[in-house]
């Protein structure tokens, strides 16, 4: 079933190829009935998924190379199909934001952005380390043309050579990792692997190869500074693209490659997990404070959330991983409609700086209304979606250590205070610099309203998700249980 839409994605890609660029209108029609109705059937398999069974399901094999004993198989289970919406979910929003840029370069936009969703499909649903590894870094190749060609500045192609050779170091590390799987068990098949024995040594060596790998692309700290120059240099679709999926490429590899499989080395690393963590969420959260680029201040706020995110996961809680992927999908939503929200005020005024801003209540009321609905998901209020991953995490936090519990939740109330320091000074009553100016537009309005509403969706029927995430996560945590023993 996967495997149409993958087929789908390739014949559109070369019909568009094809295709003379002095036909843009059927480009920008062709494109976004392509990618929503790409969105529209992963909801249907989401919608038929079995949410009390804890196998991969929707599996289908390929035969690639008998004699390596490498296969291309791919299939989902309850976590991964979560994944696949989302980024199918975020796409055709991404091609309607654009609908009015890119005039003379729209077919390639929408070719690189079809190579996004593509290789991104794939990662979450291929079921070989081998293959995993490959999607894991050839997006790299769409996204720093993303960055170089349509970014919004001069420094973008800085930027994009940053982003790559961060990524590409990481990408060599994980190559070496799956070399040694390989080399120890003679194939890299994602059944072979979790259910593999590693001594400690061949343990702690493939821990850290794989972490650092993925640790490059949540990004943790010390690793994390080509994000912010990626996001302010990269054009608006750039950065939903970053914050809302490609961020948690990392996360949910350590979901799939680390944290099931390398019981002794997590428990050996947990100490270094942490404090690495704590240094994401805190140095991180102070320099938010010292931003005056709204881009930039959305960008390192993101390095926070994710570092909640991946000390989570290393609780080895039901609780803990639940609300880890719970805040990684509401992070996702929530972050892709603050970088429109920026990129809307920058089609208007090309400038990003917060200083510019003020009083935008008296001449962008409904932009000021979405915007404080954002923060208030940005931060965790009771009713919108992020609430629930964060009351999760701490809550696993609570049971597991107090003082890591206070320090965390001390965390979460300096994201409050810069959440809402930028939203105070965003709307203060000052000078208005500019003198011509308009509201949301009915495009603008109708790209926006789709987040909105998921963001109270979820936020009271968290179920939706936490039913289909509870068996994928309980098969996860009893293979964590197997290879400890």
């Amino acid at each position: 079933m996967i495997l149409f839409i993958l087929l789908t994605i390739i014949v559109s890609f070369i019909i568009i190829c094809l295709i003379s660029e002095r036909f843009i209108i059927f480009f920008k029609i062709f494109s976004f009935i392509l990618t929503f109705f790409i969105f529209f059937y992963f909801i249907i398999l989401w919608l038929y998924f079995d949410r009390i069974s804890n196998n991969f399901q929707y599996i289908e094999h390929f035969l690639w190379n008998d004699t390596l004993n490498i296969y291309y198989s791919i299939g989902v289970d309850g976590i991964s199909i979560l994944f696949l919406v989302l980024t199918s979910f975020l796409i055709p929003f991404c091609i309607l934001y654009s609908w009015y840029q890119y005039s003379y370069f729209f077919k390639e936009f929408i070719v690189i952005l079809l190579l996004i969703e593509f290789f991104l499909i794939n990662f979450f649903s291929v079921l070989d380390l081998f293959f995993s590894s490959i999607f894991f870094e050839v997006i790299l190749i769409p996204m720093f043309i993303l960055i170089g060609n349509f970014g919004s500045r001069q420094r973008r192609i800085h930027a994009s050579f940053q982003f790559f050779f961060y990524t590409m170091t990481g990408s060599f590390s994980m190559f070496l990792g799956i070399l040694l799987v390989y080399l120890h068990e003679g194939s890299t098949d994602i059944y072979v692997y979790y259910y593999s024995v590693y001594n400690y040594k061949i343990q702690l060596l493939l821990w850290f190869f794989f972490f650092i790998s993925l640790s490059v692309k949540i990004p943790l700290f010390p690793l994390h500074l080509w994000l912010p120059e990626a996001h302010v240099e990269a054009p608006t679709i750039g950065s939903v693209i970053l914050a809302g999926i490609l961020l948690k490429m990392g996360t949910y590899g350590l979901l799939r490659l680390v944290v099931p499989v390398f019981s002794f080395a997590n428990f050996f690393y947990k100490p270094f997990i942490f404090l690495l963590t704590f240094l994401s969420i805190y140095y991180v959260s102070l320099i938010t404070f010292c931003q005056i680029d709204l881009k930039k201040l959305i960008a390192y706020s993101s390095i926070a959330h994710m570092g909640y995110v991946t000390m989570s996961l290393f609780t080895f809680d039901f609780v803990g991983v639940q609300g880890s992927i719970f805040l990684m999908l509401s992070h996702g939503i929530v972050s892709s409609l603050l970088f429109f929200l920026v990129g809307m005020l920058y089609d208007r005024y090309k400038t990003r700086i917060i200083f510019f801003y003020k009083s935008l209540y008296s001449i962008m009321p409904n932009f000021c209304l979405i915007l404080f609905i954002a923060t208030l998901a940005n931060i965790g209020f009771p009713g919108t979606i992020s609430f629930i991953g964060e009351f999760l995490i701490l809550f696993s936090f609570l049971k597991i250590n107090k003082i890591i519990f206070f320090f965390n939740s001390l965390g979460f109330i300096i994201s409050i205070t810069y959440s809402f320091w930028l939203y105070n000074r965003v709307m203060s009553l000052s000078f208005i610099w500019f003198y011509i100016y308009s509201d949301l537009n009915k495009r603008e309005f109708y790209i926006i309203l789709p987040f909105v509403l998921l963001i109270f969706l979820f936020g009271f029927c968290p179920y939706l998700i936490l039913d289909t995430l509870e068996f994928s996560i309980l098969n996860l945590l009893l293979t964590i249980d197997i290879n400890f023993h």
